[in-house]
């Protein structure tokens, strides 16, 4: 095998994927000393985070707001650099706006006041209700994201010691049902519980730990960057480079390569070989395992394993443009979630029955309320996501024959938050699950890798730090702490603490530590 830089001193990085995960960790090895060379068969940076420029649209692809910034901001800060230098961050007020077929309407904010006065106004006995499910979530994020988040959890003893207190808040019981113990108000009810959607997860059976999303939301506020998710991975491939890291678009990692147990570097599509003792693997943990160490045997991730795990579910997504609205439809603003009749009955279609439903719950993104950028002059840009079963199911849905069909049918949902909007269409891109299987390699072309079910997290979930190749770490949404941008990001401030410094440490020791 032959180095990118043989002339270079520094121990050799090699990311695997330049999604937000991957571009994280090639900052944090990058501040460490490492060499870091990232490899990344899309045209551009970002991931799932990455965007379309199409007719003069900027179409984010997948995440859309930003929370807990601090994340964003101690990463900056490892690197030696201010995080609100590179990006503009706008608080959103509300953060969105629930919506129900009875016309009913709840506005999310930060304000405990505000949300008050909002559960009041749908249902006045449930006030104090939600004064518990906020001390509810007080305490979930104390345990589970202060405790747990960026701290590796590939000893079982971490997760082991943890169970008593989990026990104590009810950790087994799920989002939904702390949700129904808490409002009497089915509209509150899932206003309350469906957060785990946005990372994959059923909340009729995601541990009620997702709780601490309230007071993530209280605490921290929701916020979108100026220039969408795509200029932060634009900033921070700006400080990889900076840092010295190279940055390869358009290649394809076809294999990791391993001797004797211990990583040597990884086999590009095209045949060539790049060395280095320390990979990180930012592609689907899923993939990482059944694809890119087909030929190395497995001790604990073997495709059998994987193939009994329950993925997250699939994503229809319509990017679509409009021609001379801004400021039309004054009532829809940058973020509205619309709700079918059924809450339970089609989360049950989507993730057990795997069942393409007539009715749909949409989440409608229109972020050209805040940024002028994301559209021409007078225009607006809009990102339709229904949640819909993923590919493994027994008999997945045929989206060659159903993607024109569902489309239809979501632009009738559309039509009664945005009427008329097929009017003024200039231009369109849908993904189905297959796109996400094809563009981001994801199994079962899942929108959120593994689903964040109890036993699919902390030491149960693939960890930061291979068992089955040394050198060998995972970062990114199939990992711990899981999907998520803050969850994301926070996988490689754990694979910063599994990875000495290059400064302080022998580069020869450096990488046997690494290895091990």
């Amino acid at each position: 095998m032959t180095s990118l830089n043989p002339a270079s001193e520094r121990p050799h990085a090699i990311i695997i994927g330049a999604g937000l995960g991957g571009l994280s960790s090639a900052m944090r090895l990058g501040a460490k000393g490492y060499r870091v060379t990232v490899l990344e068969r899309l045209d551009l940076v970002g991931g799932r985070g990455s965007s379309i420029s199409q007719d003069g649209h900027r179409f984010d692809l997948g995440p859309t707001i930003i929370t807990v910034p601090q994340v964003y901001e101690d990463l900056w800060r490892a690197c030696g650099r201010d995080f609100h230098r590179d990006i503009d961050l706008r608080p959103m007020d509300p953060f969105y706006e629930v919506r129900w077929p009875d016309g009913s309407t709840f506005a999310a904010r930060q304000d405990t006041d505000a949300m008050e006065a909002e559960v009041a106004r749908l249902s006045p006995g449930d006030v104090k209700g939600y004064r518990k499910f906020l001390e509810d979530g007080r305490k979930r994020y104390v345990l589970g994201f202060e405790g747990m988040v960026a701290k590796p959890m590939h000893k079982i003893w971490e997760t082991v010691k943890v169970l008593p207190e989990f026990a104590l808040l009810r950790a087994d019981k799920s989002i939904l049902g702390l949700a129904k113990s808490r409002f009497k108000d089915a509209r509150l009810r899932m206003a309350m519980s469906f957060h785990p959607l946005f990372i994959g997860g059923d909340p009729r059976k995601v541990t009620s730990m997702y709780a601490l999303v309230a007071h993530l939301e209280k605490e921290f506020g929701v916020h979108y960057a100026m220039g969408g998710v795509q200029a932060i991975a634009n900033a921070m491939a700006k400080v990889v480079r900076a840092q010295g890291g190279t940055i390869r678009l358009g290649v394809e990692v076809d294999e990791i390569v391993v001797s004797k147990g211990v990583v040597q570097g990884v086999r590009l599509v095209d045949g060539e070989q790049v060395i280095a003792p320390l990979v990180v693997s930012n592609a689907d943990a899923g993939h990482t395992y059944t694809r890119l160490l087909r030929n190395h045997g497995r001790k604990r991730w073997t495709d059998a394993k994987l193939k009994r795990k329950r993925w997250s579910m699939g994503l229809f997504v319509w990017y679509f443009g409009t021609k001379g609205t801004r400021g039309k439809w004054a009532d829809v603003g940058h973020h509205t979630i619309t709700n079918a009749p059924r809450y339970e009955g089609l989360l049950k279609d989507i993730f057990i029955k795997g069942k393409l439903s007539d009715d749909m719950s949409l989440y409608i993104h229109r972020p050209s309320v805040t940024d002028p950028s994301v559209a021409p002059d007078g225009d607006d840009t809009f990102y339709v996501l229904s949640p819909v079963p993923h590919l493994g199911h027994d008999n997945p849905v045929d989206w060659a024959a159903e993607a024109e069909i569902y489309k239809d049918k979501v632009a009738v949902e559309i039509d009664k938050t945005i009427p008329g909007f097929r009017d003024h269409l200039s231009t369109e891109v849908v993904f189905t699950p297959e796109d996400f299987r094809d563009r981001y390699l994801s199994p079962n072309g899942s929108g959120f890798s593994l689903e964040p079910r109890i036993l699919q997290s902390a030491w149960f979930r693939p960890h930061n730090i291979s068992e089955e190749a040394k050198g060998l770490f995972l970062v990114g949404a199939g990992t711990h702490p899981g999907a998520g941008v803050p969850g994301v990001v926070s996988s490689a401030e754990v694979l910063a603490k599994l990875v000495p410094d290059v400064e302080t440490v022998p580069a020869e020791t450096a990488m046997k530590v690494a290895a091990e």
